[in-house]
């Protein structure tokens, strides 16, 4: 079997992820800076990495070898109830390999891509309280990609938690939220997820002249104004397409 070309390889990874240099490529592999230095010097790559990138990042395993086939896997298996819900978000940690292998049994059932999408570890913050951020992914959850491509950018997407009860009954403590960071644009009556000083929010936006009216459902909570040198520090950081919510 021919090596594996180096270059080729990386383009493709770097195109599908936010692997973007060889450090990072280190990092996801969980090997020295050296082992990829060396892979690139004799332009080859382990079939093993290939195997690994392609369960860790999602990606058909073909497609990140050779450039064939689609760049995700696909999943064989039974419509939902709802065509335009989410296949299911499962974290990463679980077996995508037998979420998304394709089943004799279920060939004629249709066929569709499934897109990772990223948990990150900040907590949005419903209330008024101060927010920690880290920059590491928590975690990947799966879903329909087309499902996705209808709310919006996929690929500027973000899953948060939320804490604080400024948006129930709508958004409670501890739900999940689905963040289309494509979506900053205000349109009334939406929520979106901002940020405001050291604070990040979950807040049903209005915009008016010279200033931004951050709503709340929760009526024990009054409507705050940002105007003036305030609008300097004010960002959104994106619209919410999405909730998730685990009953205890």
């Amino acid at each position: 079997m021919a090596p594996i070309d180096f270059h080729a390889f990386f383009r493709r990874l770097a195109k599908a992820t936010d692997i973007q240099s060889q450090q990072d490529l280190a990092k996801a592999l969980g090997v020295n800076r050296s082992a990829i230095t060396q892979a690139k010097r004799r332009n080859a790559i382990p079939q093993k990495w290939v195997l690994a990138l392609s369960r860790q990042c999602i990606l058909n395993a073909d497609w990140l070898e050779f450039g064939t086939g689609p760049m995700r896997p696909v999943h064989n298996g039974a419509p939902t109830q709802d065509d335009a819900s989410p296949v299911s978000p499962l974290p990463s940690g679980s077996s995508a390999a037998r979420m998304i292998a394709a089943d004799t049994e279920t060939a004629a059932r249709p066929v569709f891509s499934v897109f990772p999408v990223p948990k990150v570890h900040a907590r949005l913050c419903a209330g008024g309280g101060s927010f920690e951020v880290e920059a590491a992914v928590a975690d990947h959850h799966i879903f329909r990609e087309d499902w996705l491509a209808r709310k919006g950018k996929p690929g500027s997407m973000v899953l948060m938690d939320v804490f604080g009860n400024s948006m129930e009954p709508e958004i409670r403590e501890g739900d999940m939220v689905l963040v289309d960071q494509s979506q900053r644009d205000i349109y009334a009556g939406s929520i979106y997820a901002v940020g405001f000083e050291d604070a990040v929010m979950v807040k049903r936006l209005e915009r008016k002249p010279g200033e931004v009216l951050l709503h709340s459902d929760n009526p024990d909570y009054s409507p705050v104004t940002i105007r003036g040198d305030e609008l300097e520090t004010f960002r959104v950081i994106g619209r919410i397409v999405w909730i998730s919510r685990e009953y205890r």
